[in-house]
């Protein structure tokens, strides 16, 4: 590892925890519509609607909540509520705010590795989630 000068991680489940809380909140997502179609149905339609806007919105939790807005209002027929629309956006939130959970051995990958090499962080994600 002598020609090597620079390690590069991707952050999200490389670093930390990051995608049970995208299950999670997609789970809770989908409760929220239960009215107007089943789960499955639900987490289908939010997926598909999450891949057509990757090209706009990217990788993240705010794109996350868009898509999720954008679903709700989809299978609703564009009956949801405020109130269900302001639940979705405080979902998003929480997954924003939630404490970084640094997946097991990470922090001392890292301080053998830190002063021996320069270490970034490539990732497609928003810049803020990371």
């Amino acid at each position: 590892m002598q020609h090597i000068k620079v390690i590069a991680f991707d952050a999200d489940d490389t670093l930390w925890v990051n995608e049970p809380y995208f299950r999670e909140t997609e789970e809770k997502f989908a409760g929220l519509l239960e009215n107007f179609l089943p789960h499955h149905s639900v987490e289908k339609v939010l997926l598909k609607n999450e891949i057509k806007n990757l090209p706009l919105y990217g990788y993240g939790i705010k794109g996350f909540m868009l898509s999720m807005i954008e679903t709700a209002l989809e299978v609703s027929e564009k009956k949801i509520s405020l109130d269900t629309i302001e639940t979705i956006i405080e979902l998003g939130q929480e997954m924003i705010n939630r404490p970084i959970e640094l997946l097991d051995g990470v922090e001392t990958v890292l301080q053998a590795l830190q002063g021996k090499y320069k270490l970034v962080v490539a990732t497609k994600g928003d810049l803020l989630d990371q």
